[in-house]
Order: C-alpha cells, then sequence, then structure tokens
C-alpha cells in the first residue's frame, strides 16, 4: 500500500506522485508536496461601484448613463436590472434591460440593490 495521501477534494485514496505535486487520477485534483491547497479552482469575486459583492441572480442600479454602442439610447442613472448573471471578460455581467434587451455591463457601473 503506498503512504500518499488521499485526496482533499474527493478523498480517493489512489493518489500518486509527480515531481513536485500529488495528483488525484479520479478527479483530477493536483496539490503541493508541502500541504499548501492551490487556489485555482476559486471563482474570482466580482465587486459593484461600492465595493459589495455581487452573486448571480442579484439585482443592480445603474450609478450613471450608459450609451449604448452603435443606438441613440441610453441607459439612464437608477435604471433596476433584475437577474444578473456574472461572466468572465470586460464586460462580467450579462443581463436583460426592459426596453431595450439583452446587454453586457461593466460590475463597475452598477450597485447592489
Amino acid at each position: 500500500m503506498s503512504d500518499f495521501p488521499t485526496c482533499p477534494k474527493c478523498s480517493s485514496t489512489y493518489t500518486y506522485e509527480d515531481g513536485s505535486l500529488y495528483v488525484c487520477p479520479e478527479c483530477a485534483h493536483e496539490w503541493a508536496k508541502d500541504g499548501v491547497v492551490a487556489a485555482a479552482d476559486d471563482q474570482p469575486v466580482y465587486r459593484d461601484a461600492h465595493g459589495n459583492t455581487l452573486e448571480d441572480g442579484d439585482t443592480v442600479t445603474v450609478i450613471k448613463d450608459l450609451k449604448i454602442k452603435g443606438s441613440s439610447s441610453v441607459v439612464k442613472v437608477g435604471t433596476k436590472v433584475r437577474n444578473i448573471r456574472l461572466v468572465e471578460g470586460d464586460h462580467n455581467i450579462d443581463c436583460k434591460i426592459d426596453g431595450i434587451g439583452p446587454m453586457k455591463l461593466k460590475s463597475e457601473f452598477v450597485k447592489k440593490a
């Protein structure tokens, strides 16, 4: 029997050594031999203009008039946006605004309602 530690993610006993890492073949989790667990599985944290943490499904309010590219329309200050979805990228909020349609917003121009 091997003297390798069990996987901290799925508790598998079939771990093996690969250089300076331990690897679990069942869930593909890798961690350092010295016991420091890598934080690679953590999701990024998105914050609004006031520093509040945003989550999927939140309702936010626009804090600045936002021009819509390619249109003469504007998203006005105080517009409530319900049921946001957080995504990776420069514009990290996917949403649907009443009267305008689907849009991408930057989290720095909204506040949590």
